[in-house]
């Protein structure tokens, strides 16, 4: 983002782009307890966020996060209730909408796990040695967050020990030979990675603000 301060804290439209993503599971879930997982330098504007909540900022405590995501999620997970569903949100994936939270959630109740993905739209091609050929994007799947599961199989998969294969908690899950299983995905549940990004944000946010008008 080539900004100091982390793109979860920037601006968008007058709020910190994580303020929106915790919203959204406020929205969701009035009784949804958010660890919000953050470094260490940072954690007093992650209070200030949380106070910023008011009456639901019992509903959020800040948690000092690792030097990889394997261990940030591993120290949120430990402060997680036994029996209980869990969903792993990138903080900045602010346009996430409380209806794919609903969905993440039910499917997540009956399967075990709900993990968002898109279809790609663009052509791809995998590069090995060297070498490149092209990849039927038919048969490829952009992953989202919240990576849902329930407790029982994801406590256990952040007791093995990291992997630098680890890039993202499917793939955590997995590695204990446990399966996950797919959602229908956002195109609008983009991440905040480069600065058109927030532009891109705004005007979503601009779109959806005039259709509750």
């Amino acid at each position: 983002m080539g900004t100091a301060k982390p793109k979860q804290f920037l601006f968008l439209k007058e709020k910190p782009v994580l303020w929106y993503s915790i919203s959204a599971f406020l929205e969701a879930f009035e009784d949804i307890l958010i660890k919000l997982v953050l470094p260490e330098e940072y954690i007093f504007l992650g209070e200030e966020l949380k106070a910023a909540f008011k009456e639901k900022s019992e509903n959020i405590q800040v948690v000092v996060g690792g030097l990889t995501r394997f261990q940030s999620v591993k120290n949120g997970l430990q402060l997680t209730e036994p029996d209980s569903l869990v969903f792993v949100h990138d903080g900045v994936r602010c346009l996430v909408s409380k209806e794919l939270i609903r969905n993440c959630y039910h499917q997540a109740i009956t399967k075990g796990s709900a993990i968002p993905a898109i279809a790609a739209t663009d052509s791809i091609r995998i590069v090995k040695d060297g070498q490149h050929s092209v990849a039927d994007r038919n048969n490829v799947r952009i992953i989202q967050t919240p990576q849902t599961f329930l407790t029982n199989i994801i406590l256990p998969a952040f007791d093995q020990e990291y992997n630098p294969a680890f890039t993202d908690e499917a793939t955590v899950v997995e590695a204990i030979g446990t399966p996950v299983f797919l959602i229908e995905g956002e195109f609008q549940n983009i991440k905040i990675t480069r600065p058109i990004d927030l532009l891109i944000a705004e005007k979503i946010l601009e779109e959806r603000a005039l259709s509750f008008q």
